[in-house]
């Protein structure tokens, strides 16, 4: 850790804790680029975005930021070279394992969204392990976005919602926001308050569309693996200067 970052342990004093984003979600782009940049493999890109973004869970637990959501893998990434692919699979499997531990002494709540029974088993199993394991701790909500995309989310609720109205169980009148929402992969979770995403691309990239309906959304041109607690302050003091009006006239 460098002097940089020891120093930002605490809550910068310019930040206001009563004004922090209860959720933050994070699209965490441009590991390939950042590999690219240093003629690395692509695969220590990501690796090196683990690194990034369990500085991110150990700064949101320090500062006061209670839920961080973070889009780990896409249904549209299975499109990438199967190398890739099953690194990223393997890397996953590998990190739930390694960090369990340490989750559980953080306090650390894990939970895992999207349509997961597509995984590689032994995924599946540690990702179950995870989440039983984690499920009574009362520290930071980390949930991580994995085999997920948004349109396929708000499908699958309507599906199911469906499925109800056929089999008389529900009548249409019955159905409103709140009912939709317990259909979701994210049932119980608060809605993000701010989105932050690397790389400098300006795209929602079908990440959790229904959820994000009134975020504030932060782009920075830093790519994910350089993403670090300063970064996250600069995000964080955008945010502050924000008028959040949620569609009213204030």
């Amino acid at each position: 850790m460098t002097v940089k970052q020891s120093k930002l342990q605490e809550l910068p004093v310019d930040l206001d804790q009563n004004r922090l984003p209860h959720h933050v979600a994070v699209i965490m782009d441009g590991n390939g680029r950042w590999a690219k940049k240093r003629g690395l493999p692509r695969i220590m890109g990501h690796q090196q975005g683990v690194d990034a973004l369990k500085d991110l869970l150990r700064c949101c637990k320090d500062w006061g930021v209670p839920a961080l959501t973070a889009y780990a893998f896409s249904t549209e990434n299975w499109g990438r070279p199967l190398e890739e692919v099953d690194f990223l699979m393997t890397l996953f499997e590998r990190v739930l394992r390694r960090e369990l531990q340490e989750m559980m002494a953080e306090n650390v709540k894990i939970r895992f969204v999207g349509n997961l029974e597509s995984l590689p088993q032994s995924l599946q199993l540690e990702i179950d392990r995870g989440m039983k394991d984690t499920q009574n701790n009362r520290g930071i909500q980390f949930t991580v976005a994995t085999n997920y995309g948004g349109r396929q989310e708000i499908l699958q609720a309507c599906k199911a919602i469906a499925a109800h109205v056929h089999q008389g169980l529900l009548h249409p009148d019955d159905i409103n926001e709140e009912l939709f929402e317990s259909h979701l992969y994210t049932a119980g979770l608060s809605h993000p308050d701010l989105l932050i995403r690397t790389s400098g691309e300006m795209r929602l990239s079908n990440f959790l569309l229904w959820q994000m309906a009134y975020a504030e959304i932060y782009v920075t041109d830093t790519l994910w693996p350089d993403f670090d607690r300063t970064q996250f302050h600069l995000a964080l003091s955008a945010y502050q200067h924000r008028e959040r009006r949620f569609g009213k006239v204030m």
